[in-house]
């Protein structure tokens, strides 16, 4: 069986369930051993099991990604032991509860805007000389469909949707002359625990499993995979181009 990421090293935070478990066993199907990142121990050792029964590795990282500076502890780790990193998957998030904004906690603002923004400037931030170690560097960030739209009630997740992307933008625009390539990906509504709580009515079988969403965003972490700056948008099959002003 072809292993088109052999010898190549994956961080992937959020693993411990949903997508970021489906990505984080897909990159070690795929030959890369994973640095796991997740707050779940119990989930991050039911990956590791799922991962060696297929003949794969992995480094378990239990970390809430609220603790910047252990993010600053694990660069250093990875440094000293891999002297790269090939594949970062900036996939952690969560969605808060809904509410009106001016009913919002600011507690639970922070939170969102830590982890699903803050907490990946810190890692682009940690990872960039180790990226730009890599022959082919690749950085995805999950994405949503909110991050364009307004919808009523979910602001500090659609607020911190909107600013990741423009974040990945950014740093995809930063390292356009070096051999690191950065995208973003757009799952669409997936069957995982985080849209249930979101969407209690929803018919869960009626979405696509997080297995076949990670099989096409492991294809972004690949080194043929060239584009940069772009966002793949899994529900129309699309890869799209963000366009500067002039």
């Amino acid at each position: 069986m072809s292993k088109p990421l052999a010898d190549r090293v994956a961080l992937v935070t959020g693993a411990s369930r949903g997508i970021g478990y489906a990505v984080a066993l897909a990159l070690a199907r795929a030959g890369a051993h994973v640095i796991a990142i997740a707050r779940t121990v119990g989930g991050l050792e039911e990956l590791d099991d799922a991962i060696r029964a297929e003949g794969g590795s992995a480094t378990l990282t239990p970390l809430d990604l609220r603790d910047y500076q252990g993010i600053y502890r694990l660069t250093p780790a990875l440094n000293e032991r891999y002297g790269k990193l090939d594949i970062l998957v900036g996939n952690a998030a969560i969605a808060g509860v809904p509410s009106p904004l001016d009913h919002i906690e600011p507690k639970a603002w922070d939170d969102t805007l830590a982890i699903n923004v803050t907490a990946n400037w810190h890692l682009i931030r940690a990872s960039d000389p180790l990226l730009k170690r890599s022959d082919a560097g690749r950085a995805v960030f999950v994405s949503s469909g909110v991050a364009t739209s307004a919808y009523a009630y979910w602001a500090p997740y659609s607020v911190s949707k909107a600013a990741l992307d423009v974040l990945a933008r950014t740093y995809a625009a930063e390292t356009s002359s070096t051999a690191v390539r950065v995208n973003l990906f757009n799952p669409g509504p997936t069957r995982t625990g985080m849209r249930a709580m979101a969407m209690p009515g929803e018919d869960p079988l009626k979405l696509p499993t997080p297995e076949q969403v990670a099989a096409k965003l492991v294809d972004l972490c690949l080194p043929s995979f060239i584009e940069t700056g772009t966002i793949y948008d899994f529900p129309s099959g699309k890869l799209q181009e963000f366009r500067r002003p002039a």
